[in-house]
């Protein structure tokens, strides 16, 4: 009787799981948006957000809250507000680069399509 050999489970870098984690925090359109925003100006407070976004103050909190508990950004607060910013720079890169991408593929019409 031949058993299959036992298969360990595979071990994901410490860089790539980082780098997967990083990619989740910023895969919905609202966190990119904030990204984006925060990168244009520098820091907002929520109400900024809210009224740039065009959506509910709860769900911009909701989203800073995502964003905050990855690292990519940071509040400090100024009297009763809280002034919102990138930790770094390479955040927005990042942004910047998937929606060039994205447009990119959408003006050549390379989204991907299956020939038979």
């Amino acid at each position: 009787m031949s058993t299959a050999p036992s298969s360990s489970p595979r071990r994901v870098a410490p860089d790539v799981q980082a780098a997967s984690e990083l990619l989740s925090a910023l895969a919905a359109p609202l966190r990119m948006s904030i990204v984006t925003l925060l990168d244009e100006h520098g820091s907002r407070c929520v109400h900024q957000l809210v009224d740039a976004l065009g959506v509910p103050q709860p769900l911009v909190s909701q989203h800073l809250r995502v964003l905050r508990g990855a690292g990519l950004v940071t509040g400090s607060r100024r009297h009763r507000e809280v002034d919102y910013r990138l930790v770094d720079g390479h955040v927005a890169h990042i942004v910047r680069d998937a929606l060039a991408h994205a447009g990119h593929a959408l003006e050549h019409g390379t989204e991907s399509e299956e020939t038979d």
